[in-house]
């Protein structure tokens, strides 16, 4: 049996999806469907009933740079006890692995190309420090487990995701989606312009989350490591190209405007996936141009009032 936390979620839904379409035989958790893994009893009480022998983990509290300046204290103690508690009943329920993703932004500020042997090589960017090392902590305790209990956790490091199902509002969104709901109202709207944050410098890879979930499902039966371990194609697109991409394909004739008070984040973030590659025997395959239509199309007909 197969567990996926966060089930409801941006990530999660996409893992569901995926095993339905292979025939997996799994169960579904998350906040929504009565289950807080915050609470340690409520954890435990869950691996009790269904006795999972792999873990999907999809659950996060996760947002864009505006929520996390806003959110902190939140961000931090809701992801470490969802961590700290997860561990736990996977030591104490003897599952066979768990699949925990990382954010990219658990890399330190100063890396541009991401590669694993960097992981620890300085501090992160105030613009993701908490989250950053919330998740970075994901990585301690599994490496902790491991070594204490033999808990098999497979950390794989995943670029800012995208696709249908993601957060569309400016807030809770990154700037992707951001920038999609921006666009699509300002042409609803007829306005002459749209205001995309920073210097649209900064350069993101994507990862689709349809490939994030591809890479979660093959890491249920990939060769054991304890190093983390990045799913990229190394290359990126900075945040004005993006949003000149979203302009074209959503058919909005105005103008962008920068809004350099607002921060930029880390200047520079992809990702070197060779080791994923390798152990997964595959590296995301959804061109960048072709999510970023369907992304569009999907918030037109799904989230468009």
């Amino acid at each position: 049996m197969i567990l996926v936390t966060g089930a409801t979620g941006f990530l999660g839904k996409a893992v569901c999806r995926l095993l339905d379409r292979r025939g997996f035989v799994y169960e579904k958790t998350a906040l929504s469907l009565g289950v807080d893994l915050r609470d340690a009893t409520a954890t435990m009480k869950l691996f009790e009933r269904v006795h999972p022998r792999f873990v999907l983990n999809c659950a996060a509290y996760v947002g864009g740079i505006s929520f996390g300046y806003k959110h902190p204290a939140e961000l931090f103690s809701n992801n470490l006890a969802m961590t700290i508690n997860l561990l736990e009943a996977s030591h104490r329920f003897g599952i066979k692995r768990m699949v925990n993703p990382i954010a990219n932004c658990a890399y330190p500020a100063r890396a541009t190309l991401f590669r694993e042997e960097e992981f620890w090589d300085g501090p992160l960017h105030e613009s993701v420090l908490v989250y950053g090392y919330a998740r970075k902590a994901s990585w301690v305790g599994s490496w902790a487990y491991a070594k204490q209990y033999g808990v098999d956790v497979l950390n794989l490091i995943f670029s800012n995701m995208y696709g249908p199902d993601d957060h569309f509002e400016e807030e809770r969104s990154h700037a992707l989606g951001a920038l999609i709901m921006k666009f699509v109202h300002a042409k609803q709207a007829g306005d002459s312009f749209v205001v995309v944050w920073g210097s649209g410098k900064p350069v993101r890879e994507w990862l689709h989350v349809e490939d994030g979930a591809q890479a979660m499902v093959r890491g249920l039966d990939a060769e054991a490591t304890m190093d983390p371990v990045n799913i990229g194609v190394a290359r990126g697109v900075s945040i004005l190209e993006m949003a000149q991409m979203i302009k074209r394909y959503v058919g909005y004739e105005g103008d962008i405007r920068l809004d350099t008070s607002k921060p930029d984040g880390a200047p520079y973030k992809t990702v070197d996936g060779s080791r994923g590659a390798k152990l997964l025997g595959w590296s995301p395959e959804i061109p960048f141009d072709q999510g970023v239509r369907d992304t569009i199309e999907w918030y037109l007909k799904n989230e468009v009032k």
